[in-house]
């Protein structure tokens, strides 16, 4: 069963059971917002959360979001019509570990909410569609990255959020395919909790030097802090527990 939900005052898109979002995928939308006329993807999109949110904030030129679940596709594919964001987005249907198309070369920026866990850790989902969404049953961090470097132009980004612990092997899969760690910043949900996300930019083909950014409160005394509620924009909700 589809539903719409609200992601601005004027702007809405379709959601599933299957094909949600979460803060993290708000998050990573705004860290990795583009500049003026570039070109953009987002890898797995689901249901076109972050291209339609940079399609709303961002002067940017065109996004692609890419896909392997048909039904997801369809989600996206409608939200781009009923948003009427026909000439800024357009959704791919593909495996990341093979996709090839001339639309996805030299892109400026390059989005990826990747699954958290690798294969043989933590319980598997009995639903195929949470199983792709939990666990690297599709695609892991270095084949994400691989297929970034591919489409990237030179000096392009590639941004990812991921659970703290397995932030080592983030930057072994960036180094391995030339993609320089950059841009670091931590996700707390309140003050005293230990990090449950953290945001990363790399860049192809650039030299070593990481910028740690302050860390992102979630809230304060129950309520989103200033720059959440800026993040959110016009969609706002009551922090989750």
């Amino acid at each position: 069963m589809r539903k719409l939900e609200p992601v601005s005052k004027e702007k809405k898109i379709y959601v599933s059971e299957r094909h949600k979002f979460s803060t993290d995928t708000i998050l990573l939308a705004d860290f990795s917002m583009p500049k003026k006329n570039e070109r953009c993807a987002d890898f797995g999109t689901g249901c076109g959360l972050i291209p339609i949110l940079w399609a709303i904030r961002s002067p940017m030129k065109k996004a692609y979001g890419i896909e392997l679940q048909k039904d997801a596709c369809e989600l996206f594919a409608d939200s781009i019509r009923l948003g009427g964001f026909e000439e800024k987005l357009e959704v791919i249907e593909g495996d990341l570990r093979n996709v090839s198309d001339e639309r996805l070369r030299e892109l400026h920026r390059i989005a990826c909410n990747p699954p958290y866990k690798p294969l043989g850790r933590g319980i598997r989902s009995s639903a195929p569609q949470e199983d792709l969404a939990r666990h690297e049953v599709t695609l892991n961090l270095y084949e994400a990255a691989k297929a970034a470097a591919s489409m990237l132009r030179f000096g392009g980004r590639f941004c990812v959020c991921q659970r703290p612990e397995r932030l080592p092997e983030v930057f072994e899969a960036f180094r391995a395919n030339r993609i320089e760690p950059k841009r670091l910043r931590f996700v707390q949900q309140r003050v005293g909790k230990a990090p449950f996300l953290f945001l990363l930019e790399g860049r192809l083909g650039a030299k070593p030097f990481l910028k740690v950014e302050p860390v992102l409160l979630v809230e304060e005394n129950g309520v989103y802090t200033e720059e959440m509620m800026r993040i959110y924009g016009d969609y706002k909700r009551t922090p989750q527990r």
